[in-house]
């Protein structure tokens, strides 16, 4: 053999040999990395193992923190004396506490609200207030965003309306016994003239037609008088408030239709401006009637012929405002300070009693009356009652 082809020969299992202990080397470089690569991977995962323990352990501390809040939540509400029915998105009661299925029945839930409050609930002459049988009820209410449905807050607030008209009807008795030498007085100055005319009519020797003349001026007394004491019956009893739906732009063009002729007879102009929006009142027609025509009788008596008396309605903020003006001689600022009270008048004959009871039967409906004058340039007196709309009422209280 010659010494190139041994050469070669010797070269080829060295070249072998290297390129083995270079794959080799490769091969502990890549197992190297592999094993550095498993320890690490495993070092995170028992880096994330640690941390789902954790995350586990605090969505157990507040699954038992919520589990507690719930229990907490659901004997409160069962201790709660006020009712609390939820509404889901279709209307439909999907909770309802003890107290609620006291007030409403014990078919609450899945019940339709919207049928059983027509079935159940009476409205009454306040806003927001629900006679439930022998209950009176106040409804609070509040939007869920999250769910797209309601919560319904029910207080009883039966006894505090008792108070109330009990507190009302006590205030009135201790007007009336603070009022008792007024009353008196009252009383004596008519009576006394009836009776000086009475007397009048025993002389034999008196004219027919001065006996017709005295006996007419008696009558005139006597019907003083008896207007006086049904006053003050009116005034110590309270007016009783119902619960008829009265639509305001009749109501209004009823009192209006009654003061004209009266208004012609004086030679006053009246006018009459509604924009009543629909509106419905809820309470006693002829109590409101009645205090409606004392402010627009005293408006007229208030004017000289030629003066103008002015009947205006409007909405006003989910109220409606009705107000009496007149061009007459106004009030003074002393006298507007008392023009309430019983049997404050500043005419010689008034009783003292016709503002008082207007105020008591607009208070009774949740309103007020207010008055705004100046000597010399007439007066106003504005009523302001709570109202619904007429076309949107039922669905208001239902």
């Amino acid at each position: 053999m010659s010494e190139v082809a041994q050469n070669a020969a010797g070269e080829a299992p060295a070249g072998k040999a290297q390129e083995l202990q270079r794959a080799f080397d490769v091969f502990n470089q890549v197992s190297l990395e592999l094993a550095q690569a498993y320890a690490g991977l495993q070092a995170r995962v028992e880096s994330l193992t640690a941390e789902l323990a954790t995350a586990n352990g605090e969505l157990r501390r507040q699954y038992q923190e919520k589990e507690a809040l719930s229990e907490r939540l659901s004997l409160l509400l069962a201790a709660l004396p006020a009712g609390v029915v939820v509404l889901d998105s279709r209307d439909r009661v999907s909770e309802a506490n003890p107290a609620a299925q006291s007030m409403l029945g014990d078919a609450l839930p899945g019940a339709d609200w919207s049928a059983l409050a027509h079935s159940r609930l009476v409205a009454t002459e306040a806003p927001e207030e629900w006679q439930v049988d022998a209950r009176r009820v106040a409804i609070a209410e509040s939007a869920l965003d999250s769910a797209g449905g309601r919560i319904l807050l029910i207080h009883d607030v039966t006894v505090a309306h008792r108070l109330k008209a009990d507190l009302e009807r006590n205030q009135r008795l201790a007007a009336m016994g603070e009022m008792a030498a007024s009353l008196a007085h009252q009383l004596r100055t008519p009576l006394a003239t009836a009776l000086l005319y009475s007397a009048n009519l025993a002389q034999p020797e008196l004219a027919e037609a001065a006996r017709l003349r005295f006996a007419g001026k008696a009558t005139v007394q006597l019907r003083r008088l008896e207007r006086l004491i049904q006053d003050v019956l009116l005034f110590a009893r309270g007016e009783s408030i119902g619960r008829e739906a009265i639509d305001a732009a009749p109501w209004l063009a009823e009192a209006a239709q009654t003061l004209e002729p009266l208004c012609a007879e004086k030679g006053v102009v009246l006018s009459v401006v509604v924009d009543d929006g629909d509106s419905i009142i809820m309470g006693g027609r002829k109590a409101l009637s009645g205090a409606l025509l004392n402010l627009l009788e005293n408006a007229l008596q208030a004017c000289e012929r030629g003066g103008e008396v002015a009947l205006l309605a409007s909405v006003d903020d989910g109220r409606l405002r009705v107000a009496v003006r007149d061009t007459g001689p106004g009030i003074a600022p002393e006298a507007q300070a008392r023009i309430f009270e019983p049997f404050f008048t500043t005419r010689g004959q008034g009783t003292g009693l016709g503002l008082a009871i207007a105020l008591g039967v607009v208070r009774a409906h949740g309103g007020t009356i207010e008055v705004h004058s100046a000597p010399g340039a007439g007066s106003e007196f504005v009523m302001y009652l709570p109202a619904g709309v007429a076309a949107g009422l039922e669905t208001e209280r239902e």
